[in-house]
């Protein structure tokens, strides 16, 4: 199968592109490099280095690889960022989606797969851990871009009737996760604690997340392939972990014991998110596998071994 990933550098999306690789099918992966890492790219895929938002570019890329099935990870991400500089953010991630949707229209792409946020879509739910049915309430301009993606993306099934997949992730840690930015909890304890430096819990380190590791994020999307057609889908693990149990779990993989600094609580921030993943065992056949602690320890032994900085 040919498969087109947007942000395959990434985190994520350098994961799923080894895993796909390695299952035989055909990738070409299309990032710009911005918060992907060239270290990370199989040197089996089909890179091109761009920007999403270069219309004219992404088209001739599609027209190149003509793609079978579109997974688009690209993204800005930070939702501090986006409440900063929104135009920034509606940029890459509303107008950049469209041009990946334009593009996979017209070299008649059968799929799209796109990841969301099963946080920032909901907001602070209303009942937790949160299905897909709970309203959608968006606290930050990255909640209301993603939200505005999965839109147009259904509004493409409509009109044009390609299928697709949405999957709204937890939050995602593990192996390659970026130690910048606010999005990598785990990977910004473990840097610090690996130099013997001391991170900061903002806020009483009661505010709680969903964790859920990219192994099993990447057998979501290889589930996603063949099923799922039309379905929207938490993937986490409806476990709430507090702030305080991932700073304890790190600094147990690390072998720090140094009580953790204490700051304000930021503004924006939601206080508890946690998902439903029943849908996603009925869509999908899929279940999280990996224990937090057990996902800790692989994530810190990574950053040792490459020396994440």
């Amino acid at each position: 199968m040919r498969i087109l990933i947007t942000g395959g550098a990434g985190f994520i999306g350098s994961n799923l592109a080894d895993h796909y690789i390695e299952l035989g099918h055909e990738v070409a992966i299309v990032d710009d490099l911005s918060t992907g890492r060239r270290s990370n790219l199989n040197p089996r895929a089909d890179f091109h280095e761009l920007d999403m938002t270069d219309n004219a570019a992404l088209a001739e890329v599609f027209e190149q690889v003509a793609p079978e099935v579109v997974n688009h990870h690209a993204a800005q991400m930070d939702v501090r960022r986006s409440v900063a500089e929104p135009q920034f953010d509606a940029e890459t991630n509303i107008v950049g989606t469209l041009n990946v949707l334009e593009a996979a229209r017209t070299v008649g792409a059968r799929k799209i797969i796109f990841a969301s946020s099963g946080g920032a879509v909901y907001g602070e739910p209303e009942r937790i851990p949160a299905d897909e049915d709970v309203a959608l309430a968006p606290i930050s301009h990255y909640g209301a871009s993603k939200l505005a993606g999965e839109v147009y993306i259904q509004l493409y099934a409509r009109l044009y009737e390609p299928t697709f997949t949405i999957l709204r992730y937890a939050n995602v840690y593990g192996p390659r996760q970026n130690p910048h930015g606010e999005a990598g909890v785990n990977a910004i304890f473990g840097g610090m604690m690996l130099r013997g430096d001391t991170p900061t819990i903002f806020g009483r380190g009661d505010k709680t997340r969903d964790y859920v590791f990219v192994g099993d994020v990447v057998a979501a999307n290889v589930a996603a392939l063949e099923r799922g057609d039309g379905a929207i889908c938490n993937i986490g693990t409806s476990v709430q972990t507090s702030d305080q149990e991932v700073y304890d779990a790190v600094a147990a993989a690390v072998g720090f014991e140094e009580p953790a600094n204490y700051g304000e609580e930021r503004a924006g921030d939601v206080r508890h998110t946690s998902v439903d993943p029943s849908r996603a065992k009925e869509a999908l056949g899929w279940e999280p596998t990996m224990a937090f602690r057990e996902g800790v320890a692989l994530t810190v032994d990574y950053q040792r071994e490459h020396e994440v900085d």
